[in-house]
This record gives structure tokens, C-alpha cells and sequence, in this order.
């Protein structure tokens, strides 16, 4: 099950993909990490796809990741008399706390920290921006507000407030029991929703206590005010461009997404861009031409992993599009201009040993043009640097922990094997050489170079690099 592309893809599990059969099918058109949306379905229809997963890895013996995806706040108006209402631009519109069913001249927004944040000339967005308000005054209670793009809401529309850092944490009391559920199962990554600031990070990873990795979804305009910090708490970034760009110019979006994307790599970090990727697919046996060039553009520019949401979870086509979607990948990584284009944006490595060795083995497998970059690694740091550099040679991760080697198949270029402890560095090369050679990376005569640290089981303790020939 060697995958060729370098760049890993993400789908969504959903009614579509239930059946053990489809989700068997997606696996091997190309899909390396599972998405679970904890915003739809009950547990138990998580935990039945889950174990499918699990049973899916057995049956393959390749390391399969699942990322659990928390809901997060939702900030919505309540309910209307008739179950909608129009608003005119330029009228007036009243948000309150009052219960009460609205009209046309009123709402209830039952969100006191949305109140607690607004101030006169703030703008609020409605049903995904499709309605503008512009707040007139406001108090803990009301705001009152001019309509600048009306038009019909109805029960339950999302209201955003851009450029607002809300009083409220990212994780809602649903979120809670659903972290709980999940890390129970044993996903291996949790996606965060509604990050804005640092804070939001370090109180999941306290719940989280290592038990998976924290997955930052960029969606708030906030938190790319302080990007760089959220980047370094996060073990790895989603770019969540449905819910950015309402917040944001559409214009605006591509160069986010560029920024944050160079951002993780610079970083280390693995960065998956998401969102409207092959939408059309949920209702097309084929993508536009646009869409085949919002994937491309993804992989130039050195993300981790592409993902697939109601494409492969709701869609009437889920094989197709993720085999579509392999293709894009894998003609894009073969093309001359790939190369040239990564290292053109390659991050300078750290002042530390385990940097240089990192690069130095970047460096060695392009001159020797060896089969593959063999890493050891216990925490997954010396996978994740191997990564960081994006070597034109595959990276193959050999580790005796089952977690880590599901979790670093999100990362670039890895293919990971879970591999038995070793006594000597002499019977660590021979085991590399052997899985280099089972697993389809090497042949007799060509060579490998292995990156490890000893002592053996030193998390972050990259300090060998040894150039090994396949007999």
C-alpha cells in the first residue's frame, strides 16, 4: 500500500461513506487521513465508521489516521413568527435577548458575549454574509442596527462578527463530550474550531493530554492577527476557507491561505487546506477546471494534505472525487516546476543539531539520489523535521509506537511502519534496509539515508545520519 503522491488526501466520513465496502474503496484510491464531523451524526455512527477504520488498517497493515472535527461555537438568530422575514436595506433591525419570535424588525440573538463585544459602526454578518447589519448602538442586551444587504432570514442562521475577538471559548459543552468520546475511541487528531487566539489552543491540549494531536482550524480572521503563536502551540493547522472567507474578502482568502500555509511549513508543522476543494463533485462525476486548479495550487505550494468534506461525506460521487484528486496530485509532483517551486519557499533549518542533521540528509539523499530518507523516531519530531525540508527522495518513518505512526500520516511525504524496538545501531540499519526493500522503496544495490538519535527512544535527539546500500 506504498502511495506514490507526496501530498496526502483527507475525506470526510458521512451517509455517503458508511458502508465498509466504500470506505475500503476510498482507502485505495488514495485517502490517507478520515475525517470525522462531530458537527453531524450521533456517536455511535462515529464509532461504527471508526472501527471500520481500525479493521481497515488490520486488513492492510498500513497505518490509517482519523481526525476527529469539533463543531465549536455556532452563533445563530432564533426563530421567526412564520419562519422567516425579509429585510430591506436600509431599514432598521433590532437584535435582543429577547425570546420571542421575530419579524421583520427584530430578532432574538440569545449570545450575551456577542452583545459584550460590539460596539457602535461594528458590522455583523448573517447566513454566511449573504445580509450585512451595521450596529447603531449597542448594550449587554440589544444592538440596535441598519440593514446594508438585505434580503430573506429565516430560523437559525449563523451570524458572524468580523474582525471581533468574542469573550467565548472554543470549546462549547457539546464539543466537551464529544472531545471525551473521541479520545476514548482513540482518534489521533482533534481539529479545534473557532480558534482566535493562542488561549484556545493550550486549553484544549490540556484536555487533550497528548493523547492526540491538536489540529488548528484557521476560520477567524482573529487568529491569523496572531498566527505565528497559534502555529507553534499547534501540532498541526487546517485552513478553513468556507468559514475565513465569510469573514474575509474573497479576494483576500488566497493569499491567507498562501501566508499560513508557508507559515507551517517555515514552522513544521503539517497544514491541510480545506474547503470547496472539488465541490462540485457532490453533484458532478467530474470537477471544474477551476477546482482542478485550487488543488493544484495547494500542492505547489507545499501543503501537507488537500480535504475532501460533503464531496466524499454527502456527495453522489465519493470515489470519483478522490481519485480525481489523486490524479491532480500526482501530475502536479511529476511536473518539472514542482521541484523549483518547493525549494524556491524552503525554510532556512534551526540552529540545532537535529536540523542539521535533518538537512544534511535532504542534502545527501539528492546528491547520492538515494531510494528513500529512513527516519527513527520515537515523539515523531525527527519525521517532522525530515518533512519540513521536503526532499525529493520519499521519507520512510519506522517507529515502535503504534500513535505516532498513525499520526504521521498526515505529514508530507512520510510513509510510516511500525517496527520493534532496537538494541544496537547495527541491527537499526539492517531493519531499515530490510523495510526500505519490502515496502517497494529500494532495490539491491541502491542506498538509503537514515536519520536517528541516540540514545535510542530520546524524544527530539536526531544527531546520526548513516548512508546504508540494499543487498
Amino acid at each position: 500500500m506504498r502511495r506514490i503522491c507526496a501530498t496526502k488526501i483527507v475525506a470526510t466520513l458521512g451517509p455517503a461513506t458508511t458502508d465498509p465496502a466504500v470506505i475500503e474503496r476510498l482507502f485505495k484510491a488514495g485517502v490517507d487521513v478520515f475525517r470525522l464531523n462531530f458537527s453531524h451524526g450521533a456517536h455511535e455512527d462515529h464509532r461504527k465508521r471508526y472501527d471500520t477504520l481500525r479493521a481497515l488498517e488490520t486488513k492492510h497493515g498500513r497505518p490509517v489516521a482519523v481526525l476527529a472535527d469539533l463543531q465549536g461555537p455556532k452563533l445563530r438568530v432564533g426563530t421567526f413568527k412564520d419562519g422567516s422575514a425579509q429585510l430591506k436595506a436600509g431599514a432598521g433591525f433590532r437584535l435582543d435577548m429577547d425570546k420571542t419570535p421575530g419579524d421583520a424588525t427584530r430578532a432574538p440573538l440569545l449570545h450575551p458575549e456577542i452583545f459584550e463585544a460590539l460596539t457602535p459602526g461594528q458590522h455583523l454578518l448573517v447566513d454566511d454574509g449573504k445580509l450585512r447589519l451595521e450596529t447603531l448602538d449597542t448594550s449587554p442586551t440589544h444592538a440596535n442596527c441598519r440593514v446594508l444587504v438585505g434580503g430573506p432570514i429565516s430560523d437559525r442562521k449563523g451570524v458572524n462578527v468580523p474582525g471581533t475577538v468574542l469573550p467565548i471559548s472554543a470549546l462549547t459543552e457539546k464539543d466537551r463530550r464529544d472531545l471525551a468520546f473521541a479520545l476514548e475511541l482513540g482518534v489521533d487528531w482533534i481539529a479545534l474550531s473557532f480558534v482566535q487566539r493562542p488561549d484556545d489552543i493550550a486549553e484544549a491540549k490540556k484536555l487533550v493530554q497528548g493523547r492526540a494531536g491538536v489540529c488548528a482550524k484557521l476560520e477567524k480572521p482573529s487568529a491569523i492577527d496572531r498566527l505565528e503563536e497559534i502555529v507553534e502551540l499547534s501540532d498541526s493547522v487546517m485552513v478553513a476557507r468556507g468559514d475565513l472567507g465569510v469573514e474575509m474578502m474573497p479576494e483576500d482568502v488566497p493569499g491567507m491561505q498562501k501566508r499560513i500555509v508557508r507559515t507551517c511549513r517555515r514552522l513544521g508543522r503539517p497544514v491541510i487546506v480545506a474547503t470547496q476543494m472539488l465541490e462540485s463533485m457532490i453533484n458532478s462525476p467530474t470537477p471544474t477546471r477551476a477546482e482542478a486548479s485550487d488543488v493544484a495550487t495547494a500542492v505547489y505550494d507545499g501543503a501537507d494534505a488537500v480535504m475532501l468534506s460533503a464531496e466524499t461525506a454527502s456527495g453522489h460521487y465519493p470515489h470519483e472525487a478522490v481519485t480525481i484528486m489523486e490524479r491532480i496530485i500526482a501530475r502536479v509532483e511529476a511536473d518539472p516546476l514542482y521541484r523549483p517551486i518547493m525549494d524556491a519557499d524552503h525554510a532556512a533549518p534551526e540552529p540545532t543539531a537535529a536540523d542539521a542533521i535533518t538537512a544534511a540528509a535532504a542534502q545527501v539523499a539528492r546528491t547520492i539520489k538515494a531510494a528513500a530518507i529512513v527516519t527513527f523516531t520515537t515523539s515523531g519530531s525527527t519525521t517532522l523535521r525530515a518533512a519540513r525540508e521536503r526532499p525529493e527522495a520519499p521519507i520512510l518513518c519506522l517507529t515502535q509506537n503504534l500513535r505516532t505512526a498513525r499520526r504521521l500520516v498526515l505529514c508530507w511525504g512520510t510513509h510510516t511502519v511500525v517496527s520493534e524496538e532496537f538494541a544496537s545501531f547495527t541491527k537499526m540499519v539492517d531493519k531499515a534496509c530490510e523495510v526500505a526493500k519490502s515496502q517497494g522503496f529500494a532495490e539491491p544495490g541502491e542506498t538509503i539515508a537514515i536519520t536517528a538519535g541516540v540514545p535510542f527512544g530520546t524524544p527530539g535527539a536526531t544527531n546520526i545520519l548513516r548512508i546504508a546500500w540494499i543487498r
